[in-house]
């Protein structure tokens, strides 16, 4: 659950922009290219922190990297409440973005690497959990925040208060993360084996420890950057990357960051769009928890491949709706069923997949190209989608993402295994062995 909280300060991180995103254009007059910049400048930070966080945490371990995004996350929440620009906004915003793309990777890899198979998807999926918290809990304080003041002392004041509260769960973050143990891979991979052996003892008793340790082999040196292309590792990077680029071109993030704005666009006022947007993060959240419960049971690929149907039709609901004269309520069904089918399949299962498709002493690196593809198809997404509301307007750009979600469900048709039930060292083998 510490781990986790990492997702938790990912999701209340990304989405705070939700709620400052009107107020920012209106104070600094801004363009829909540099409204796209404030919101997206944050992912270019994010593409740095996952691209150097794999060899950094494969040399000096999880457990310190994770300390230090901790610390940069509180260190940008303060410099986005006291910025005086465009400019210095989104280099705060930046800043916090690097911890993002760090946590993004270490996160769910640390705890894959201390689950047991029989509950890494339940384990990994407290992450995506977290994260759905992390944009319930910034909605609601969005809103209160929001309701505090007038729209004159949102526009001057308010914006600064919600990137400011951030500072309150990076705090608790980095208290709590000084009581877990080190990844016991690494430990294994850095020649600690008696210290690897003691964590997971205190995890899985003595008998399964020694079992883990057994199978695990004997250390190894970190591989080289080339090794990542050998052939036996070209499909679960193919995988890895495919997983990553498919969860943001459906537009979820457009949704989460935007979401006011895209309901303010169907007629509804300032204070009906917050509404609506908590009404997205509630829904978000419990179809986070069918997700835990199903992941284990059901499996990885039958669950990724019904949620990526259901999403596919919804935003294609949510297109025809915002292009009716009077959207009324079905662009809020349909954006409810899409973030439902998103929450239960999609979001959690890619950084499931993610973190136990690679090997062991390959995980670092190769998380860090996946996450840093994921992060890049972000920040496109993120960085157009005000551009084209305003080309083509947002019944358009809809449409454009159910045939995205279209293309990434027969591709994911073809090339996605199941991982369910199976140690972390029995997947590598079944890459070795050409199996998948």
């Amino acid at each position: 659950m510490v781990a986790a909280l990492g997702g938790l300060l990912f999701g209340y991180d990304t989405a705070v922009v939700s709620g400052a995103i009107g107020f920012l254009t209106e104070k600094f007059q801004m363009s829909a290219g540099m409204s796209g910049w404030a919101a997206s400048s944050l992912l270019v930070g994010c593409m740095v922190g996952s691209a150097a966080s794999g060899s950094v945490s494969d040399r000096f371990g999880r457990k310190p990297v994770l300390l230090a995004c901790a610390l940069l996350f509180a260190v940008s929440a303060v410099a986005s409440a006291f910025a005086s620009s465009v400019a210095a906004l989104a280099w705060a915003r930046l800043i916090g973005g690097v911890a993002i793309g760090a946590v993004s990777m270490l996160s769910p890899m640390y705890i894959a690497e201390i689950a047991p198979e029989n509950m890494r998807g339940r384990l990994v999926g407290l992450y995506q959990l977290a994260i759905v918290i992390g944009i319930l809990v910034v909605f609601l304080v969005n809103w209160l925040i929001q309701q505090h003041g007038t729209h004159a002392w949102n526009v001057e004041s308010g914006w600064r208060w919600m990137f400011g509260s951030l500072v309150i769960p990076s705090g608790l973050f980095g208290v709590l993360l000084l009581f877990v143990p080190e990844s016991p891979r690494w430990l294994f991979q850095a020649g600690r084996i008696e210290a690897a052996k003691g964590v997971l003892e205190r995890l899985n008793g003595p008998i399964e420890a020694q079992r883990i340790v057994t199978t695990m082999g004997v250390p190894t040196e970190h591989a080289a950057a080339g090794e990542l292309w050998a052939p036996q590792w070209r499909r679960p990077l193919l995988l890895g990357v495919a997983l990553a680029v498919f969860s943001q071109i459906s537009g979820i993030n457009a949704v989460m960051y935007y979401a006011p704005e895209i309901f303010k666009a169907t007629g509804g006022n300032t204070g009906s769009a917050f509404a609506q947007t908590i009404i997205i993060g509630v829904v978000n959240l419990v179809f986070t928890f069918v997700a835990l419960v199903l992941v284990d049971r059901s499996g990885r690929r039958s669950l990724l491949l019904i949620g990526t149907a259901v999403q596919t039709a919804s935003l294609a609901l949510a297109g025809w709706y915002l292009g009716a004269p009077t959207p009324g309520l079905g662009v809020l069904v349909a954006l409810v069923l899409f973030v439902a089918a998103f929450a239960a399949s999609t979001g959690p299962i890619t950084w499931i997949a993610i973190s136990e498709i690679f090997p062991n002493r390959l995980r670092g690196r190769a998380m860090s190209v996946a996450v840093l593809c994921l992060w890049g198809a972000d920040w496109v997404v993120t960085q157009t989608f005000p551009m084209l509301k305003e080309a083509a307007g947002p019944a358009a750009i809809f449409w454009i993402y159910a045939g995205c979600s279209l293309f990434c469900l027969v591709c994911l048709t073809l090339i996605m295994p199941e991982t369910k039930n199976r140690s972390l060292e029995e997947i590598e083998a079944s890459w070795r062995s050409g199996h998948g």
